[in-house]
């Protein structure tokens, strides 16, 4: 009897243990489990109501602590009555959040994740290293080898898959692109969503009121340029619509509103880049004042601190100011010849990114019509000179769509080219500067040790082994060099040592002051690297 009683505690204290487990396993346990890699994203969803409107009268955020650090992120409502937080952990380890609203359901709600290291895929977000240049959250070089489609998102599954496709084969790791849609030569297409809600009669749309199918698609194309390694360089404001919409001319207040569910949804994604206006000074609606407050709205919405810039039409805006991490420039003039590129680095103690210096085209228009080695020696102009060259293609065939505004596939022969540039460049050491940007504006280099020197279009048949006397080599070092052709896509080492002699002037020579003959081409290129 006693045994029996004994038995049937046991029995009865294990089952407790185990219904106690179950419950502590049910409510820490999902939470404990959830893991997600560093600068990826974790997702807060919650039911919420449906009526007035969600977009303005409800209000929805949470705070993410892990141990010392405390990070506020907005929420937004998604449509349907789900209201969703998206946070991007920048460490790893466990991390508690709680949310605050003015409504009930979404108020104190409470919860933790484990934050891991990434995948070998996932480098983190890209930031501004060494004054001029970027890198990778975790510290691998990045240099932006960006191409141009403004208004591929809007074009239908069909295009925009091709459009993926041909970015997936091509060596470009940027793309510049429309938020919202655009009415301009060559894309006059009504897209398939629409940012915003249909209006009343007297209005064609309701600025108060946005259309989450519109956000959730251009979220799914961040993702897939993710995927491919490309950042998205996302165009907040633009000129091309000029009353065809009205999306230019919302008025301040329905702009700002925009600018915060935009920073909401996406600030969490960590391939985004925000590039306030495309030609910010050709938006006749907007005076040049409230790109102040713009850009304000879009940093302080941001917790992640994405990069972001603004993009000129004829005048430049004040890229010093400290909302803007890099300068976004519309200017083919720069890159056209040597001495130019690096005088805005001067200026503006940023990088620069030529993200406009016309097209590889065969349009009538003036900007859409440079020949592929005219497009390619940019890019090489803007290198050698410590900057970015954006590409673009406006070629127009029989019916076929022009990338430069709708995407689809690359025709040009440049692309290839700029392939072979950003093979070269993240081969050797980096980043790289002008060696004398006083004197010398064919030479870059990283430090003594490596150095790479463009001939542009001029032809000449023999090439002296030459570098600046700043930030050169003691006397006696011994260097290798190729020669490449730029256009063709060849190396060819040259069979010599050169050592180096006292300096002359402000030259360094080659001991022996030897003569390398040159084939007859035009954009040559050395490439020097020191003998260990």
């Amino acid at each position: 009897m006693i045994q029996s009683l004994m038995q049937t505690n046991k029995t009865f204290f294990l089952f407790f243990v185990f219904v106690v487990l179950l419950v502590f396993l049910f409510l820490f346990g999902a939470h404990a489990q959830v893991k997600v890699e560093r600068w990826n994203r974790f997702e807060i969803s919650l039911k919420g109501p449906v009526t007035g409107n969600p977009f303005t009268e409800n209000h929805f955020s949470a705070i993410f602590s892990n141990n010392s650090k405390r990070v506020s992120v907005d929420g937004f409502y998604d449509g349907e009555g789900n209201y969703l937080i998206r946070f991007m952990p920048m460490e790893l380890g466990k991390w508690n959040y709680i949310t605050v609203s003015n409504i009930a359901a979404l108020n104190h709600r409470s919860g933790l994740f484990t934050c891991v290291a990434p995948n070998n895929a996932n480098h983190g977000m890209i930031r501004v290293a060494d004054t001029y240049h970027f890198r990778y959250e975790d510290g691998k070089p990045y240099y932006p080898f960006g191409t141009t489609a403004y208004a591929w998102i809007h074009q239908g599954p069909e295009l925009e898959e091709a459009t993926l496709t041909t970015l997936k084969s091509s060596a470009f790791n940027k793309i510049r692109m429309c938020i919202l849609p655009k009415y301009y030569t060559y894309v006059t297409n009504e897209p398939l969503f629409y940012p915003y809600e249909k209006g009343d009669g007297k209005n064609r749309w309701n600025f108060k009121r946005f259309n989450p199918a519109f956000f959730r698609h251009l979220e799914k194309r961040i993702d897939d340029l993710n995927a491919l390694g490309i950042e998205a360089d996302l165009i907040i404001f633009h000129p091309y619509d000029k009353g065809h919409w009205g999306f230019d001319s919302m008025g301040k207040e329905n702009d700002l509103l925009y600018i915060k569910y935009l920073a909401a949804r996406l600030s969490a994604f960590r391939n985004v880049w925000w590039s306030m206006a495309n030609e910010f000074d050709y938006i006749k609606s907007k005076p040049r004042a409230v790109w102040d407050d713009y850009a304000a709205a879009v940093v302080g919405h941001d917790p992640y601190r994405h990069l972001c810039s603004i993009h000129n039409g004829s005048v430049y805006y004040d890229n010093w100011k400290p909302y803007f991490t890099h300068v976004s420039i519309q200017n083919g003039a720069p890159v056209e010849d040597f001495g130019r590129a690096g005088l805005l680095r001067d200026v503006y103690f940023k990088p620069v990114i030529y993200d406009e210096v016309c097209y590889e085209g065969n349009l009538p228009q003036r900007w859409g019509r440079l020949t592929g080695q005219e497009m390619t020696a940019a890019v090489w102009q803007g290198i050698i000179a410590g900057t970015y060259v954006t590409h673009g293609e406006s070629i127009k065939g029989n019916g076929d769509t022009i990338f430069w505004a709708k995407g689809g596939i690359l025709k040009g022969e440049s692309p290839a080219r700029i392939a072979f540039l950003r093979t070269l460049l993240e081969n050797g050491p980096g980043p790289l500067h002008l060696a004398d940007n006083w004197k010398d504006n064919q030479t870059a280099q990283t430090d003594s040790t490596y150095y790479l020197i463009y001939l542009g279009k001029p032809k000449q048949k023999e090439w002296m082994f030459s570098l600046p006397k700043k930030g050169g080599p003691p006397v006696g070092t011994k260097y290798k060099v190729d020669l490449i052709d730029t256009w063709k896509m060849s190396v060819t080492p040259i069979n010599q040592v050169f050592e180096t002699s006292k300096a002359d002037g402000y030259r360094i020579y080659d001991k022996n002051h030897s003569l390398v003959s040159l084939p007859d081409d035009s954009y040559l290129a050395f490439r020097i690297h020191l003998i260990k």
